[in-house]
């Protein structure tokens, strides 16, 4: 009972020793106007990981010169993981046939099928296996900005030599907020922009892009959605790849564009390096025009994985959600491969119509 006295008595006291706000204090808190605090920011706070090193480093120029750059698959094997021996044999038929860069993890190399530690480790093979004899550029793209910085300072410090980001998609922003998130990324190294609206919902319109090209590493941009555009940045002196396999002989002869980020390239390089480098070729171009349209009647790149396993270049693995086309499908190009040439396609093995069997689904990885 004393012990409960005394804890009493304690608490009694430790009360009285409470600061008493008065009733005009409490007043006065009440009607004081809010004030939105500033925001707690701390100019370049975040420091790139950057090196000076010089092995395979790359001018900002040098990139805005490749005519022809291919967007590459990225095989697997039956259990899903990646196929080197099949990469390594796709990227040097790039090599042979004059692709003078590569796409490493973009979408049609599925990079958003990947985990960031396959990504990079990617990004590493390539550069130590072909930096010098190609230029590769990491899909390091995000619609985080941390994970695009954080995957930029990643690729450049295995050796890239440029990056390629898209606006952030799904959880779109601001103009203000797309030029920010940019900005974040683009002081690491070469930088390409790639604007595809069917695929994130949002267009970056030609203001940003002019904001963007300010800066010392813009290399130019991948422009998906048409000539008319390609004009407006070619008329500026803006470096612009055509997104769209389509329409890149027009965009390379008729609108000024640089060059193409090719899907079809994987297939036909050396017909592709032609109507980059070879001067005005509609009849070329109506030749490959048919291939261009069959590998894009289903979302890429369903249609091109179909194409390389058929071609017996890559084993017909299929990471999901990527199903083949259907059978119909399927016959139409081994018709194709011959109207266009099997010589004119890669690898060295006949062309087949694979069964449905053939082909393996995985959705573990």
């Amino acid at each position: 009972m004393a012990t409960l006295q005394s804890c009493s008595v304690c608490l009694r006291e430790s009360a009285l020793q409470l600061p008493r706000h008065h009733l005009t204090d409490n007043y006065r808190s009440r009607t004081a106007k809010w004030k939105c605090p500033r925001a707690a920011v701390i100019p370049n706070f975040h420091l790139p990981m950057r090196s000076f090193e010089v092995k395979n480093r790359t001018s900002v120029d040098d990139i805005k010169s490749l005519r022809l750059i291919t967007a590459i698959k990225t095989p697997y094997l039956p259990d899903g993981r990646f196929d080197l021996e099949a990469y390594d044999a796709l990227v040097n038929m790039q090599i042979e046939n004059g692709a003078e860069g590569v796409i490493v993890g973009g979408t049609t190399g599925e990079g958003q099928l990947m985990s960031w530690d396959e990504h990079i480790m990617l990004i590493g093979h390539t550069i130590n296996c072909y930096g010098g004899s190609i230029k590769v550029i990491g899909n390091t793209g995000s619609n985080s900005t941390r994970e695009a910085i954080h995957a930029t300072e990643q690729g450049f410090a295995v050796g890239m030599h440029a990056a390629l980001h898209i606006n952030p998609y799904y959880g779109k922003t601001s103009l203000e907020g797309l030029v920010s998130h940019l900005d974040s990324v683009m002081s690491m190294g070469p930088t390409i922009v790639y604007n595809v609206p069917s695929r994130t919902g949002q267009d970056i319109p030609p203001r940003v892009i002019h904001r963007l090209a300010q800066s010392s590493n813009f290399a130019g941009i991948k422009e998906c959605v048409g000539n008319d555009r390609v004009d407006q940045y070619t008329d500026k002196g803006i470096v612009v790849w055509s997104g769209n396999d389509d329409e890149c002989h027009d965009s390379r002869w008729n609108h000024g564009a640089t060059g193409v980020i090719s899907v079809t390239s994987n297939l036909v390089p050396g017909l592709m390096r032609e109507l980059m480098f070879g001067g005005k070729n509609p009849s070329l171009n109506a030749k490959i025009m048919p291939l261009v349209e069959w590998l894009f009647q289903e979302p890429n790149p369903i249609g091109l994985n179909t194409a390389l396993g058929q071609l017996g270049v890559v084993r017909p693995v299929f990471r999901l959600p990527y199903v083949p086309l259907p059978l119909a499908k399927r016959v139409e190009f081994v018709n194709l491969v011959k109207q266009i040439g099997r010589e004119n396609f890669v690898g060295e093995k006949d062309v087949k119509v694979l069964d449905d069997d053939d082909f393996v689904l995985v959705s573990r990885y």
